[in-house]
């Protein structure tokens, strides 16, 4: 299948960019422009391979939090040529790690990640970088935004003055040592479409990308505190959790409407946890035993975005070697296979790259060839599009050869996706 989806590139109107300070040349490229409005539609060829390149807790990049400009850009660059050198075609940038921007939003500040300071300028444009420097080498970038994170801690206080949470404290929700926007609210919901879809609009990137973060991972022993917002939304639904599914259905239903009126061209993916529902729990589930599901923990249902084309590709983290007892990844992969047969959105896989040769997991992830099986397997299925491996340090390190065997096995040639 191979398609990044049904809108493919990029397009859009041409949005001024904003006023800066306190850089004293800030990069435009990778701006949006006229020429790419009325650019034509064009689509995807050939197997997707992807990079994620995450920022949150300085896990990719930059290396650490207060490097220079120049510095930030070159390990950028770097990761980028990486990317080039592993004979990949798409990475996937985290841009708003924690409701913060990596670029200069007028909705919220820049992020903690690249300064130590959350709102500091870093002195240049990240994302505009990353989106012309990614294009030079004949990679897609994929902007990868956290709807509903908004900081690593419980204090309000620490966020930067002037944040949207600490503006609408009634926006917020303190659970699992987190603080996160409250999905149930209306108002939170337009808010981070509009925070993300600043992006969209000011530069020219390839897909807008979600990651397996709706409702937090569930805490034992603790309870997501949305009695205000369902006793005011919640009327008409037979349960809590049929109501905080609906909120993030609408989410992303909501979202999708909107970057296919802004940039119709602009694709959108999520990387949803990679367990639906097991099928002990629903007959149409994965032949799964035990573990999180996503439409029952985070209130994500996955399969429906799919099936109602609310979205152009997905990418389920089918972080799990062949054989697991209770996940396999062999029973996985085919049932994504058959989520997206007919419905026209392409499948591409997460691999978990960053368990290999790591000597707290099993057997089977110190063999190199692991995920070389895994691409081996997913060529039998015909839905499946592509890859995509977490993360860019592990691209980097490769620390038992998995990515090298990887290459060496399936990629013997650069493909651009269009």
């Amino acid at each position: 299948m191979g398609l990044i989806g049904r809108r493919g590139f990029v397009a859009g109107t041409a949005l001024a960019m904003l006023a800066t300070t306190g850089a004293s040349a800030r990069e435009d490229a990778g701006t949006r422009t006229e020429a790419d409005a009325a650019e034509p539609g064009r689509r995807s060829a050939g197997a997707f391979r992807g990079m994620w390149i995450a920022t949150v807790f300085n896990r990719d990049w930059p290396s650490r939090a207060g490097l220079g400009a120049r510095e930030q850009r070159a390990e950028l660059l770097a990761h980028l040529d990486r990317a080039v050198d592993r004979r990949l075609n798409a990475v996937l940038l985290q841009v708003r790690p924690t409701a913060d921007a990596l670029w200069p939003s007028p909705h919220e500040p820049w992020a903690e990640c690249l300064t130590g300071v959350q709102g500091r300028d870093p002195g240049w444009d990240p994302l505009g970088t990353a989106v012309e420097e990614a294009h030079a080498r004949g990679l897609e970038l994929h902007a990868w935004f956290n709807p509903y994170r908004v900081a690593n801690h419980t204090d309000p206080t620490r966020l930067a003055a002037g944040h949207p949470a600490r503006r609408h404290p009634e926006w917020i929700v303190a659970y699992g040592g987190k603080l996160h926007y409250n999905p149930g609210l209306p108002e939170v919901r337009r808010f981070v479409q509009d925070a993300m879809l600043d992006a969209v609009g000011r530069y020219a990137i390839d897909a807008v990308h979600w990651d397996d973060y709706f409702y937090p991972y569930p805490v034992a022993g603790q309870a997501f505190d949305d009695d205000d917002a369902y006793a005011w939304y919640g009327a008409g639904f037979r349960d809590r959790a049929a109501w905080r599914r609906n909120n993030v259905d609408l989410l992303v239903s909501e979202a999708s409407a909107r970057i296919k009126q802004l940039a119709p061209r602009v694709a959108f993916g999520i990387s949803p946890f990679g367990v639906w529902r097991h099928a002990s729990t629903d007959a149409k589930g994965s032949d799964t035993r035990s573990g999180v599901q996503s439409y029952d923990d985070l209130h994500a249902d996955t399969r429906k975005w799919v099936r109602e084309g609310w979205i152009d590709h997905v990418v389920p983290q089918l972080y799990w070697h062949i054989g697991n007892a209770a996940t396999d990844y062999a029973k996985l992969l085919p049932w994504w296979d058959a989520v997206v047969r007919g419905t026209g959105v392409g499948l591409h896989i997460g691999e978990a790259l960053y368990k290999a040769g790591d000597p707290a997991q099993p057997a089977a992830w110190q063999d190199r060839k692991e995920l070389s099986r895994h691409l081996t397997l997913a060529a039998r299925y015909p839905g499946v599009g592509g890859h995509c491996f977490f993360a860019a340090k592990e691209v980097g390190k490769d620390r038992i050869g998995a990515m090298a065997a990887v290459v060496a096995d399936h990629y013997p040639t650069a493909v651009r996706l269009s």
